[in-house]
C-alpha cells in the first residue's frame, strides 16, 4: 500500500494532505479516491493540488515540486511565430465550445494508448464550467476549430489543464491569447504544473513547491473571473 491517504469514493468533504506530505516518487502524490466534485476540485487547486489518473485507476491527487508556472507578461514568442500571429488567418474565442475542447484534448495521441482525460474528468470539468470556474480558449480557421486548451481561473491564477493542434502553431496560438487576456485581467501567473522543454521555451518557469505555494496564497487574495468570459482585447499583445 502508498504511504499516502486514501479516501473514500464519495468522500467530499475531508480536506486532503498539505502538499508539503507529498510523495518525491513518484513526484507529487498526494493522496488517493474522493471524487471530482466541484466543491472537492476548487478546494484542490486553491490549495495548490490537481487530480491526474488513466482510465480504470482510482483518483489520484498531486502536488509536484518543482511547479511549472508562466506569469502571462512573461510569454515567449519567437520572430517565426510573431509572423504567424501577424497573419490573422484564423479567430480567437473564450468559452465558446468548452465540450469540443476537452474532448479533443482527450483524442489518444501518437504513442500514447489511452488517455488521462477520462469521460469521468470531462463530466466533472464541464460541470465547472457551468459554474463558471473553467474556461477554454479556442482557435478557429475556416470555422473550423483547429486548436485551443482548457484549464481552471480562480482569483488571480489560471491553472491549465490540456492543449490540443489540429494545424501546427494552433496550441501555442491560443496560449498566446490566452496570456494576452490573463495579462490584461491582472492575473498572477498561469498554472503549467509539470514542467517540459516545450512549455519552458514559452516562458514557463520552475517554482519551488512552497515558494509557488505563497505566489498561489497571493492571487487568491485577487477577485475571481466567473461565469462566461470573452475576449477584451483585440490582439494577443505578441505580434
Amino acid at each position: 500500500m502508498l504511504p499516502v491517504p486514501w479516501l473514500a469514493a464519495d468522500d467530499e468533504t475531508t480536506p486532503l494532505p498539505h502538499p508539503a506530505t507529498a510523495l518525491t516518487d513518484p513526484n507529487g502524490l498526494l493522496a488517493i479516491g474522493a471524487t471530482l466534485s466541484p466543491r472537492r476540485l476548487e478546494a484542490a487547486y486553491r490549495a495548490g493540488i490537481f487530480p491526474w489518473f488513466s482510465e480504470h485507476e482510482p483518483i489520484l491527487w498531486w502536488s509536484p515540486d518543482p511547479r511549472a508556472v508562466l506569469v502571462p507578461t512573461q510569454f515567449k514568442a519567437s520572430r517565426r511565430f510573431r509572423q504567424t500571429l501577424r497573419k490573422h488567418d484564423y479567430s480567437i474565442t473564450l468559452d465558446t465550445a468548452f465540450s469540443a475542447v476537452m474532448h479533443a484534448c482527450a483524442a489518444p495521441r501518437t504513442g500514447q494508448p489511452g488517455t488521462w482525460i477520462t469521460e469521468e474528468m470531462q463530466a466533472a470539468y464541464d460541470q465547472l464550467h457551468t459554474l463558471g470556474l473553467a474556461h477554454s480558449i479556442e482557435v478557429w480557421k475556416n470555422r473550423q476549430l483547429i486548436g485551443g486548451l482548457y484549464g481552471v481561473s480562480l482569483g488571480g491564477a489560471f491553472f491549465g489543464e490540456s492543449m490540443f493542434s489540429r494545424q501546427p502553431n494552433a496550441s501555442k496560438i491560443a496560449m498566446a491569447w490566452l496570456c494576452g487576456q490573463l495579462a490584461a485581467w491582472d492575473f498572477a501567473f498561469l498554472d503549467c504544473q509539470m514542467p517540459t522543454p516545450h512549455l519552458l521555451s514559452l516562458g514557463a518557469k520552475c517554482l519551488p513547491r512552497a515558494q509557488f505555494l505563497d505566489w498561489l496564497a497571493k492571487s487568491q487574495r485577487q477577485p475571481d473571473h466567473i461565469g462566461r468570459w470573452q475576449l477584451s482585447i483585440t490582439a494577443s499583445g505578441y505580434e
